[in-house]
């Protein structure tokens, strides 16, 4: 079977769009007249079509496909109609039907025709690889080869969503320092090119001998309206310069390795992708995936080009009979505590338990650290924009200071 999108319009005149599957798009008609529906249009649809976004609305359109929470939403509303007794139909039927994205709809549609053509739920989701990550199938064939596709599926709603809990966090954590970083930029702009010229200008007229605060604050604010415009162009174009050398994997390489040996940012980014790493692991591992394939999968999703390629090393010793906790130690890249608990796992033969421990510690350290960090920037970034603003302030009442002593 194949989906149809259409575009119809019931008895009350009211449009109608959405996905139907059908052998053929005339029998799609006829199934949307014998509902009562008056076709407009209707167009068969493709994979690259769902997942480039295409008869979907505007603001559906420039979307990156399913959003990280709305597949994690749909994730635990399967996990859970699985779990209930429906069949693998019935609850993508439900799915479909609850889900509020058209596009959604559409990749939802295109998965059940792909099952009703005698593919596995894996196999289908492997059309959307663009939506439906590595670890997902992997997961989902690991269910399926299993006879526990609702447990697994459990297990993996339980990892999209602590995934997106911690990006979530990390995000938000941020969000005020940005915020009060942007603002005082705009601040101390707005006063040097249009307080600090009105008020400079009396001094200037009055041919005073100025103090070097003043002076260097006059000549910044000339500098700044003489040429923003240039000034706003070189950043745009050093960001895309950045950007486009960033596309070279050594040099993003280098980038990520000297990130992570900075003080403070080191820490963080060495946690998250630590925490993703491990979280990983545990779930395929738990699910009964091979701890080679398992490794595989979870470079994947670490972000830090050395930490990635450090397990991919990793990986190529583990073949070769070494344990994993000392192959992920020669790189000296992972966290010590992290290190420890995968040993534990594998003498104890709990390595899936322990590397849930592992991820759950690493998730904990990274929002104590988050907490922490932002607690002690918020102010450094106050304490900042009030020490320029007080420059600029002294930078003024300089001179009329000297003034008021001339004239004394």
């Amino acid at each position: 079977m194949a989906a149809f999108r259409y575009d119809a319009l019931d008895a009350t005149g009211r449009n109608v769009r959405g996905v139907i599957e059908a052998d053929t798009l005339r029998q799609a008609r006829a199934e949307l007249r014998d509902s009562g529906l008056t076709v407009v249009s209707a167009l068969a649809v493709s994979q690259d079509d769902i997942q480039a976004g295409a008869g979907v609305g505007w603001r559906e359109r420039f979307r990156p496909g399913i959003t990280s929470a709305q597949l994690s939403l749909l994730t635990r509303q399967l996990a859970t109609l699985l779990e209930a007794g429906l069949t693998l139909e019935q609850a993508i039927n439900a799915l479909i039907e609850q889900s509020e994205s058209e596009k959604a709809r559409q990749v939802l549609a295109g998965v059940r025709a792909e099952i009703l053509a005698g593919h596995t739920l894996a196999a289908a989701m492997g059309k959307y690889e663009r939506i439906f990550p590595d670890i997902y199938r992997a997961l989902v064939k690991a269910g399926e080869a299993t006879g526990e596709l609702g447990k697994v599926m459990s297990r993996l709603a339980d990892y999209t969503e602590s995934r997106e809990a911690l990006q979530q966090k990390v995000g938000l954590a941020f969000v005020y320092p940005v915020i009060v970083t942007v603002v005082a930029m705009l601040v101390v702009t707005g006063l040097l090119m249009y307080v600090v010229p009105q008020v400079v200008s009396v001094f200037q007229q009055s041919h005073q001998s100025l103090p070097l605060l003043t002076k260097l604050l006059i000549g910044l604010s000339a500098m700044l309206q003489a040429a923003w415009l240039y000034l706003l162009l070189l950043m745009a174009a050093a960001v895309l310069l950045v950007r486009v050398m960033l596309q070279r994997e050594e040099i993003r390489y280098r980038w990520h390795l000297y990130v992570l040996h900075l003080p403070v940012l080191g820490r963080l980014v060495r946690g998250i992708n630590a925490a993703r790493m491990a979280s990983t692991l545990a779930i395929l591992a738990g699910s009964g995936v091979p701890l080679l394939a398992a490794i595989h999968a979870a470079a994947g999703v670490v972000r830090n080009l050395p930490m990635r390629r450090a397990l991919e090393e990793a990986s190529r010793k583990v073949r070769e009979g070494v344990e994993l906790s000392r192959a992920l130690a020669a790189s000296g890249l992972f966290p010590v505590i992290l290190i420890h608990l995968i040993s534990s796992g594998e003498s104890s033969g709990k390595l899936d338990a322990m590397l849930e421990r592992a991820a759950a510690q690493q998730e904990r350290e990274v929002a104590n650290y988050t907490s922490v960090l932002t607690a002690l920037l918020e102010p450094a970034l106050i304490l900042a924009m009030g020490g320029i603003v007080l420059l600029i302030v002294l930078a003024i009442l300089m001179p009329i200071i000297e003034m008021n002593q001339m004239v004394h």
